[in-house]
């Protein structure tokens, strides 16, 4: 709808009756009156819900303005001056257009220049409708399940689905100012789910889905919660034995100031607690009480072994040796021996988690004391694992890579990972004569861009 008055007090006056009537719909106001465009252009405008929840724009002008809108903006000097006016302000009135071509003539791609107009343009917040006209306020990139939460947990909880301006959509929906959004509701009972979590841009909708699970799937989470740590004890290698498991858990429980092992699964597996967070306190503890506990060895004199694979066992001649993938010792570790079942000795770093839990429990009699024969670094190999984070970036994994080539190691796996926070993870597997020779590769390892920290796993 157009309106043509007289004066410009005239057009703000209009633009009050007009918003008294209908409700505008916000960020949807221009004031092209105060502020003309760059080609000369004036006029109000303002959008909004009609009794019948349609929206519809109102342009608000006076007959110049409007003359300057139809014509251009020849028409508006020639409804300012005539014919007769001076060339030069014509100039300064068009010097726009000579702009606006300048830059369609540098870009490849005529839409190049609308897209960064539009970019200028964008707006950090969205305003959207229900269907009786509320207007719902919304960061940008909010989906369809923000805009239900922000109506009402209940309608969240509820959500099965999305109408924009009558037409249905994906839940996952980014919201775009002035739309009309119907939320399709299901059955009581209905709930929402964990997936969600990984969708929602607002913190209400995710705390609102994060309290449902809590309060409603207390089971679910605690034995999602518990799978999803065991889950990640093992990737990590880590072994807690069942004596000291509920002792270890609850201390840990009590440390995210939880009541008991069930409420700390229970919260990671609602999302409460963020499991990459939770075990960075086990690791320091598993740690902690590794070095607290040193090994039960024996006081007996010893007497000169033969060594078998570098390694020295206590009492054992001649005995096959392998070293334990779990700690991957080095020489210039301090190491026991763990005699196995079926095959010799399997050797492990002294501040292993598996071995401080073995020495401790029924099988510590097969536990012995081991230690490295003389320069065994110059005649064997052994296998080291490292675990690389860094700043993600073209050609990270090529810098490493490169480096473990120029450093003639030899490599026996390597893989690499994009993480969500923009950062990357690389594991790799290297042959390493010592634990000097390690410090060296970590040292160089650490000088390539980008890295932030590396870890012998």
């Amino acid at each position: 709808m157009r309106i043509i008055l007289d004066t410009v007090a005239e057009c703000y006056n209009a633009l009050g009756v007009i918003h008294d009537m209908y409700h505008p719909i916000p960020s949807r106001f221009k004031d092209y009156i105060s502020t003309p465009k760059p080609n000369m252009y004036q006029s109000l405008h303002t959008t909004v819900l009609g009794h019948e929840g349609i929206p519809f724009e109102v342009q608000i002008r006076t007959w110049e303005m409007d003359q300057t809108a139809e014509y251009g903006v020849a028409a508006h000097w020639k409804y300012k001056a005539g014919l007769g006016g001076k060339a030069e302000k014509i100039d300064d009135r068009v010097a726009w257009v000579r702009q606006l071509l300048e830059s369609q003539r540098e870009s490849e791609d005529a839409g190049d220049l609308l897209r960064e107009i539009k970019s200028e343009l964008l707006p950090e917040e969205v305003f959207a409708f229900t269907p009786k006209g509320d207007v719902i306020n919304l960061p940008a990139g909010a989906t369809a399940i923000d805009f239900a939460y922000a109506i009402h947990s209940a309608v969240g909880n509820r959500m099965v689905g999305a109408k924009v301006d009558g037409r249905i959509v994906p839940i996952d929906h980014k919201v775009n100012t002035g739309e009309i959004i119907e939320v399709l509701t299901g059955p009581q009972d209905k709930g929402p789910s964990r997936d969600w979590l990984n969708i929602v841009v607002t913190s209400e909708a995710r705390n609102k889905i994060r309290n449902w699970f809590k309060k409603e799937r207390k089971e679910e989470n605690i034995a999602e919660g518990r799978a999803a740590l065991e889950r990640e004890l093992r990737r990590n290698m880590i072994t807690i034995p069942a004596e000291e498991y509920d002792t270890f858990m609850t201390d840990m429980a009590r440390r995210m100031r939880l009541n008991t092992p069930d409420e700390l699964y229970a919260a990671i597996g609602y999302g409460g607690i963020q499991l990459s967070r939770l075990m960075i306190r086990i690791k320091d503890e598993v740690a902690k009480q590794a070095r607290e506990a040193a090994p039960t060895v024996s006081t007996v004199p010893l007497r000169k072994q033969k060594a078998t694979d570098g390694v020295i066992v206590e009492g054992l001649d001649n005995c096959p040796i392998k070293f334990a993938k779990c700690c991957n010792p080095l020489p210039g570790d301090e190491i026991v021996g763990f005699i196995t079942r079926g095959f010799g000795v399997s050797i492990h770093k002294r501040d292993c988690a598996n071995a401080k839990a073995g020495m401790a429990g029924e099988d510590a009699p097969r536990w012995l004391r081991a230690w490295w024969a003389e320069k065994a670094s110059e005649k064997e190999s052994f296998k080291s694992s490292l675990e690389i984070s860094a700043m993600d970036r073209d050609g990270l994994v090529a810098d490493v890579a490169g480096l473990i080539a120029e450093m003639r190691l030899t490599c026996y796996t390597f893989s690499a990972r994009r993480l969500s926070d923009g950062r990357a993870s690389i594991t790799l597997t290297i042959a390493i004569s010592s634990k000097e020779h390690l410090t060296n590769v970590i040292q160089k390892l650490k000088k390539i861009k980008n890295v932030l920290s590396i870890q012998r796993m």
